[in-house]
């Protein structure tokens, strides 16, 4: 089934989304043009094929399903995802997984500030954040569980991450590929070299996301990859009066 967003207030579009879900597996929308909140809440089963430009909070508190977004994403992409799967053969905004908690999402180029901040998992649910270009600032920040994967695909010589990566990072694990300025890295954060368990997990996602956006597998695994994870599960634990 085919919707057509231009010209149509996000209410009413995510309205007609509503009702077009309850009777059809898969949606396509043309045309999209800023509309706000598109896939909110979807379940498992469902599809969105996007044409256009999403607006703020894709996906939020999506519980499932699948969205392809043949264009760029806006901020708030994924806000408090529960799980399915985001593709998006563009680039993103700030805030991307924002309190993410399950699910996939795939980013062809960059993203803005703040991805990643304040992802969490718990048992099986554990969120995953595939970047194939550079990061702002603030990368991981307040992060508590999870998998970011940076590919750092078009870093120049500021390199593929922006300031303060990982502050505040208290779980999870970020996996930047190539050379990066460790000056930009928290120092709430160290760096060690990934185990055969890390590049087995790197190798799965990152097939993926070659699958799905037509790169080169062997070139995107021929560079090293470095794993940044929290020092601290408490990293303010100083902070806190004690009584």
């Amino acid at each position: 089934m085919i919707l057509t967003a231009k010209g149509i207030h996000y209410k009413e579009l995510n309205e007609q989304i509503k009702e077009a879900l309850a009777y059809n597996k898969e949606i396509t929308l043309e045309k999209v043009e800023g509309q706000r909140y598109l896939g909110a809440a979807m379940d498992k089963g469902k599809t969105l094929l996007i044409k256009g430009t999403p607006g703020n909070d894709m996906a939020c508190y999506m519980n499932g399903g699948r969205i392809v977004v043949f264009g760029n994403g806006q901020d708030g992409t994924a806000n408090t995802m529960g799980g399915g799967e985001i593709v998006i053969h563009g680039r993103c905004g700030d805030a991307v997984g924002y309190g993410m908690r399950d699910g996939e999402v795939y980013i062809r180029d960059d993203v803005g500030w703040r991805s990643g901040i304040h992802m969490k998992e718990y048992g099986a649910a554990k969120p995953v954040l595939i970047i194939g270009g550079c990061a702002g600032a603030y990368l991981g920040e307040y992060m508590a569980g999870g998998v970011i994967i940076l590919l750092g695909e078009g870093a120049g010589k500021e390199g593929p991450i922006g300031d303060y990566c990982g502050t505040g990072m208290h779980g999870g694990v970020i996996y930047i590929r190539g050379r990066y300025d460790t000056n930009k890295v928290s120092k709430e954060v160290e760096a060690v070299p990934c185990t055969a368990a890390d590049m087995e997990l790197i190798r799965g996602y990152v097939s993926r996301y070659c699958e799905y956006f037509g790169a080169n597998y062997e070139a995107a695994m021929a560079v090293e990859f470095t794993k940044l994870k929290p020092v601290s599960s408490r990293p303010y634990e100083k902070l806190y009066v004690k009584n």
